[in-house]
């Protein structure tokens, strides 16, 4: 197979089930945004960093893969001529949102109680934690714009909406496992 196809060169794409849009319509820019999230969280599982968080990331950019399926499957198109679901196999269930806030209650468990915002800094494994972050707020943003004018699964919104969650306490756990500056900021008075 090869990788260039040469049928985008019109800026025309299709979605999962052939129907063929704009390549700047909203559920590509949607599910392109995870895309974008799931390679910077590769990018953190590439860090030095404890085996057990990579083992967690690895499961998320998993689930990432399914979001990604999801946003890209236009409801019209969600059941096939047979009658059989097109991702019957994958879906987001509560089971994936209950391991992302069980991993954050874990960590959160040796933190330090937050009084005040964090700045995003003290070391570069950390910022890319808080880079991913915000790409993950940005992912889940687009997709409730999306959900304005289409249907989209609620649970995949909640997913990008626990995620962002996560990474921002894996940021903090890094922070101190790296022994990390971790700023916060008071504003002025």
């Amino acid at each position: 197979m090869k990788i260039y196809t040469k049928t985008g060169d019109g800026g025309i794409t299709a979605l999962f089930g052939g129907k063929k849009v704009p390549k700047d319509h909203d559920r590509i820019e949607s599910y392109g945004t995870v895309d974008e999230l799931n390679s910077y969280i590769g990018l953190i599982r590439d860090q030095d960093i404890d085996s057990h968080y990579k083992t967690i990331l690895i499961e998320v950019q998993d689930r990432l893969f399914t979001v990604g399926a999801m946003l890209a499957t236009p409801p019209e198109k969600e059941v096939l001529k047979n009658g059989e679901l097109r991702l019957q196999k994958l879906g987001i269930i509560d089971s994936d949102i209950e391991f992302l806030e069980n991993e954050i209650d874990r960590m959160e468990e040796s933190l330090p109680p937050m009084t005040h915002f964090i700045l995003p800094g003290g070391h570069p494994t950390v910022s890319h934690c808080h880079i991913a972050r915000c790409i993950c707020r940005r992912a889940e943003r687009l997709a409730v714009h999306l959900s304005h004018n289409e249907a989209v699964s609620e649970i995949a919104i909640q997913y990008l909406n626990r995620l962002s969650d996560y990474l921002f306490v894996l940021a903090r756990k890094l922070s101190k496992d790296l022994n990390a500056e971790e700023i916060q900021w008071i504003p002025r008075k």
